[in-house]
């Protein structure tokens, strides 16, 4: 067949590496509304939900349960079920009504509830009504901070980088899971030697994880799952009750902690049992609120390729945000894995939470180049940066970053290797030698890196657990070697675990440790001239505006 040579060129665009498939419902390929989806319904009998979302108590599952009990607000359901979704919906859009008097609506849903409003409102339908469900009134977003070896001098150094760029946030994880602690260590220690104020946290394994911050090593954590199926829970040996209980142990040891959850982990998994994503991720969402954790970090995340290969898929992906803001959880709303060979494409991916605004716009924007993202990439990596800057400056928003001066970056790259390095020297740890600490200072890629010995750091992590080693310890390291700002810093993050004033909805710190929260900095938009603007947080679109590449036409030297 002799071929047009258009469609030829078209074939050969990036675009047609991705992937697409045809909805097919019977295995969960569809984005919202599947034909097997239930209806909403509910019925309450003396304080007992007896039936929800079509089906009878006698045939809950744990999920229908646990969400029955503790996740719906069952004073107003039964009066909610049976108002119309497209008024809800309008809600949502309308500046006159505030956030409040929605919260007040949502939260009295159900899963079935919550996917048929979504499903009445198009993709700038969602944008404004996201603007105005967030529940901080600040945007944010969190960065990513690893490399494919580990190097924990460049983990600092990359963790201090990004604090000066803006990240309040910085989560970071292992290539090697045995490395750990000494990722842990290394990651806040360099966030605090740049920015006091910074929450870090170390994805591993549940019990790891957990045991990380108990020892103050991390501050937060957000990598603990929950999906929309009873059969993926008991897969992983899980129910709700044991993710809620999990829930609290991180409340009790002064951790601020939010669920991971996200359309199409059911579909991976093979137990979407016939339902839409969105359905689903409805299910994750009251989850989450009946476990009372601050927020969810959802959007597809690593699960992204699947629903961005059905139609409306992406539209969904922000639809499940908006849910969660819905019911007044905290949104860490993905945009933190690479699923795209487009541009063009990744780019959309991010519009809706990037224009609305989120409490986190990513919950893994990759401070490294993606080749060292061992979260197997994000949507925007590091080499993205001054793209991102110039997105914020043409559109006025607020990102959750800002451009730096490179003298400024060398200076804090330094400094935070210096200090982990003083870490390891004072706890005995394998040595981060002075040519590690150049390198860092100056690297892109973990490929700018001298080799370590990855079998002594092993050790070394090891022993790190086997001393109890704990968070006091870092802090004395650091003031034995002359870091007492950082030192200082450090202490100021575990004295905030005693006082506990961050475990509330969308908590941060700014730099002299004030939290900033769904409690003191609610989100009041109302429509035009209401809410955040960036061009009345002055030092922000200062910062925004003052791009090191724009040219100074008053200055310029002809």
């Amino acid at each position: 067949m002799k071929r047009q040579k258009r469609f030829e060129e078209l074939e050969k665009r990036p675009i047609h590496l991705d992937g697409f498939v045809k909805e097919w419902p019977e295995e969960g390929f569809i984005a919202m509304m599947g034909p097997n989806d239930p209806k909403p319904s509910i019925k309450i009998e003396n304080g007992v939900v007896t039936e929800l979302d079509g089906k009878k108590r006698a045939d809950f599952d744990l999920i229908d349960l646990y969400i029955a009990k503790y996740g719906i607000n069952l004073d107003r359901a039964e009066e909610v079920i049976q108002m119309d979704s497209v008024k809800i919906a309008n809600m949502l859009c309308d500046p006159n009504v505030s956030r409040q008097e929605v919260i007040d609506v949502t939260t009295a849903c159900t899963p079935a509830k919550l996917e048929e409003i979504i499903s009445k409102l198009n993709f700038a339908e969602m944008i404004m009504a996201a603007q105005k469900m967030r529940p901080r009134r600040t945007p944010a977003t969190q960065g990513h901070v690893t490399n494919i070896r580990d190097n924990p001098a460049q983990i600092a150094a990359d963790a201090a980088d990004a604090a000066l760029r803006g990240f309040p946030e910085e989560e970071t994880t292992t290539a090697i899971a045995r490395y750990a602690p000494l990722n842990a260590i290394a990651i806040t220690t360099g966030a605090q030697s740049a920015r006091p104020g910074v929450l870090t946290q170390c994805s591993v394994e549940e019990a790891a994880e957990l045991s990380l911050g108990m020892r103050g090593f991390t501050a937060y954590a957000e990598t603990i799952s929950v999906y929309g199926t009873d059969p993926v829970f008991t897969d992983g040996d899980d129910t709700p009750w044991s993710k809620g209980f999990l829930a609290s142990c991180y409340a009790s040891r002064g951790l601020k902690m939010r669920f991971t959850s996200g359309s199409g982990s059911e579909v991976m998994m093979g137990y979407a049992e016939g339902k839409s994503m969105l359905y689903l991720e409805c299910r994750c969402i009251l989850i989450t609120k009946a476990s009372g954790v601050q927020g969810l970090q959802n959007g597809g995340v690593s699960c992204i390729g699947i629903p961005g290969a059905v139609p409306s898929g992406i539209r969904s992906v922000l639809g499940e945000n908006l849910v969660c803001m819905m019911v007044d959880l905290e949104c860490a709303s993905a945009n933190d894995q690479a699923f795209s060979h487009s541009d063009m494409r990744r780019t959309e991916r991010m519009m809706g939470q990037f224009i609305a605004g989120t409490d986190y716009i990513s919950s893994g924007y990759s401070t490294t180049p993606n080749y060292d993202n061992v979260f197997a990439g994000s949507n925007v990596d590091a080499h993205d940066y001054d793209d991102y800057y110039v997105w914020e400056r043409d559109l006025a928003v607020n990102g959750g970053l800002h451009p730096v001066q490179e003298d400024d970056i060398i200076k804090a790259r330094n400094y935070a290797a210096k200090a982990v390095q003083a870490v390891f020297e004072d706890l005995g740890l394998p040595a981060i030698k002075d040519e590690e600490v150049e390198a860092a200072t100056y690297a892109d890629t973990s490929k700018d890196m001298p080799d370590r010995d990855m079998v002594a750091d092993m050790k070394g992590a090891q022993d790190i657990l086997d001393r109890g080693i704990t968070g006091v310890d870092i802090v004395k390291a650091l003031n034995n070697h002359g870091f007492t700002d950082v030192a200082t810093a450090y202490l100021n993050l575990l004295r905030q675990r005693l006082a506990g004033d961050f475990l509330q909805t969308s908590a941060i710190f700014d730099e002299n440790w004030n939290v900033i929260s769904a409690i003191n900095n609610a989100n009041d938009y109302k429509g035009p001239g209401t809410g955040y603007r960036l061009w009345e947080d002055k030092e922000e679109w200062d910062r925004i505006k003052d791009l090191p590449f724009a040219v100074d036409g008053k200055n310029a030297k002809l």
